[in-house]
Parts: structure tokens; C-alpha cells; sequence
């Protein structure tokens, strides 16, 4: 049995914090685990630049509420539902994903939490676990799940390594140059590719009955 692994933004649906950035002109938001490898250092970047410019976390959901998922990703990730459970495995919170969740179809979400004041200004964050997406693949290993993780960015590549099949989906070129082990999708149907070959299943008929994350 297979379980699929992905990460959320950049995969599934456009980086939330560079749609921030968008919104407000603050360039320094674009950054992204793209670009930073060490979470705790770009978080802390992002919440100082909250707090310097007196964002909150209203701010940051009014940008999700606004955000679709890329094109196809619902459609792609529906048929991979069909096939084998899927969990989205991110380093986003709760508190802000819930809308982009309802339109992917309520896949099992695995992240983080935001501690917010009752103001609504971003105290600090909540990590699920250290290392969350790679020990997460490994629980499901112990499972007896195989597993089949895809992501873009540096904090993907541990669960990508821990996965039987690792891909990176559009990654940025630093870290394709970093990661060369693992395949490069830029389509979806390059992924559904993948997929068909480690599940062995073919493109019809559909199974009657789907499985959901």
C-alpha cells in the first residue's frame, strides 16, 4: 500500500507569503523555504517584518482567502485519491489554511499552529514536531506504507529523502543544483507519469470506489 506526501505551497496552491508580499509592497516577504533553508531563520524574518509594519494575522488570511489552488492541482490531486490515501505534509498553520483545504477537497493537513494575541498580531509559532514532514513519512513507513513524496523547496528534501520515491515538483534552479538525485516534474502529468509507474495502475478504467486522505 502507498500513501502520496505533498508539500502544500508551491505544489498544490501559489506561496501564501509571497502573495503578502504582493499585497503590501514588502518585498522582503517574497522569501521562501525556496530560498532559506533554515525555517526558524526565515521565520523569524517573516514575523519581524509583521511586526514592523503592523501586520497581523487578519492580514494573512485575508491574502488565503483571495489565493486558488494552481491550475490543474485539484484535478490531479483527485485522481490520486482514487488510487492511493494522501496527506499534505507543510510547513503552513492551521489557522491559515483552511480555505485553501476546502478547495483541494479536505485532504488530511499535517503543520503547525500560529500563536496569535487577541489582537490579532502574530506572537510567535507552534511547530507540530521538529523535522514534522520527514518523521511524518517515517511514521507512515512504520506503517507499512511506501511512500511517495513531492515538494519544491530545502525544507522538502529530508521527507523526500526518508520517502521510497522523492520527486520535486517546479523547484527554483538553487535547489535542483543541491538535489540532484531526485526527478524534476514541472506539469502535472508528469507527476500522474510517476505515479502510474510506482502504483502499477493504469489510466482506466477508474476504481469505483475512490480513498479519501
Amino acid at each position: 500500500m502507498h500513501i502520496a506526501c505533498f508539500d502544500l505551497e508551491g505544489v498544490l496552491v501559489p506561496e501564501i507569503w509571497i502573495g503578502l508580499a504582493t499585497r503590501t509592497g514588502i518585498d522582503a516577504l517574497r522569501a521562501t523555504t525556496r530560498d532559506i533553508a533554515d525555517y526558524a531563520e526565515l521565520m523569524g524574518l517573516r514575523l519581524g517584518l509583521l511586526r514592523e509594519h503592523g501586520l497581523n494575522a487578519r492580514d494573512l488570511k485575508s491574502v488565503v482567502g483571495d489565493l486558488r489552488p494552481l491550475e490543474g492541482a485539484r484535478e490531479f490531486l483527485d485522481w490520486v485519491r482514487t488510487r492511493c490515501q494522501v496527506a499534505i505534509l507543510s510547513d503552513t498553520f492551521y489557522e491559515l489554511a483552511g480555505p485553501l483545504m476546502a478547495q483541494l477537497g479536505h485532504p488530511m493537513l499535517l503543520c503547525h499552529r500560529l500563536e496569535v494575541a487577541d489582537d490579532g498580531a502574530i506572537a510567535g509559532y507552534a511547530l507540530r514536531q521538529r523535522d514534522a514532514k520527514r518523521r511524518a513519512v517515517e511514521a507512515f513507513q512504520q506503517l507499512n506504507f511506501k511512500t511517495v513524496a513531492v515538494g519544491d523547496s530545502y525544507n522538502d528534501t529530508a521527507m523526500l529523502a526518508q520517502a521510497e520515491t522523492g520527486v520535486l515538483f517546479r523547484p527554483p534552479d538553487n535547489v535542483m543544483r543541491e538535489f540532484p538525485a531526485y526527478p524534476v516534474c514541472r506539469e502535472y502529468a508528469e507527476l500522474k507519469e510517476i505515479f502510474i509507474n510506482v502504483l502499477d495502475v493504469r489510466e482506466a478504467p477508474e476504481p469505483a470506489i475512490g480513498l479519501t486522505g
